[in-house]
């Protein structure tokens, strides 16, 4: 059973940094392609970046390049998303997931696994 576990969310004055977690457990990753995704209020759910856990290629959406990173820590089974220059419409949930592939994965419907969530509020 694959658990996801996000955590690292809060409120932050715009310009700020944050960086959110993803404790990944119930199978070995290494085959896997590790997305985030976040869901503003009213708004559908949108790609923000993804990794893939064997080899490290990163995908970007565009309103996110630049200021992201999205990195994983094979030793403790984690993934993190660093956001800097973080503005006012970064406000969402930001949910981690995980899909068995060789690519990176940039939809949605390509993950099977989800999180439960965290919360980034930024501030104006």
């Amino acid at each position: 059973q694959v658990q996801l576990v996000e955590s690292g969310g809060g409120l932050v004055q715009a310009g700020g940094s944050l960086r959110l977690s993803c404790a990944a457990s119930g199978r070995t990753f290494s085959n896997y392609a590790m997305g985030w995704f976040r869901q503003a209020p009213g708004k559908e759910r949108e790609f923000v970046a993804a990794i893939r856990w064997s080899g490290g290629n990163t995908f970007y959406a565009d309103s996110v390049t630049g200021r992201f990173t999205i990195s994983r820590d094979d030793a403790k089974y984690t993934v993190y998303l660093r956001m800097n220059s973080l503005k006012p419409e970064d406000t969402a949930i930001y949910y981690c997931a995980a899909g068995h592939s060789i690519v990176v994965l940039s939809t949605a419907y390509q993950y099977p696994y989800w999180g439960q969530g965290t919360q980034v509020t930024v501030s104006s």
